[in-house]
């Protein structure tokens, strides 16, 4: 077994409305900072023990698929990390 950092990046689906970064980008604007665009995302970062890196990133998918995400209106990354 080896041991590995997973990180889970959770963000709303394109076409989901965003209220935290709209507001956050309004307040961001109002002190002077030009953007286009700002999405709000949720990262989790996971330590466990698996076999190799493809394993860890299949624990980190059904951990997201079943409590982190919610496949109906969010899209997650998975990066994987040797610890």
């Amino acid at each position: 077994m080896t041991d590995y950092t997973v990180t889970v990046t959770v963000r709303l689906k394109k076409g989901v409305l965003d209220p935290e970064a709209k507001t956050t980008q309004r307040a961001l604007e109002r002190l002077g900072f030009s953007l286009a665009d700002l999405r709000s995302a949720d990262r989790f970062e996971i330590d466990l023990e698996a076999d190799d890196a493809e394993a860890a990133r299949e624990r980190a998918s059904e951990m997201a698929e079943r409590l982190l995400a919610n496949p109906t209106i969010h899209d997650y990354e998975i990066a994987v990390a040797e610890r």
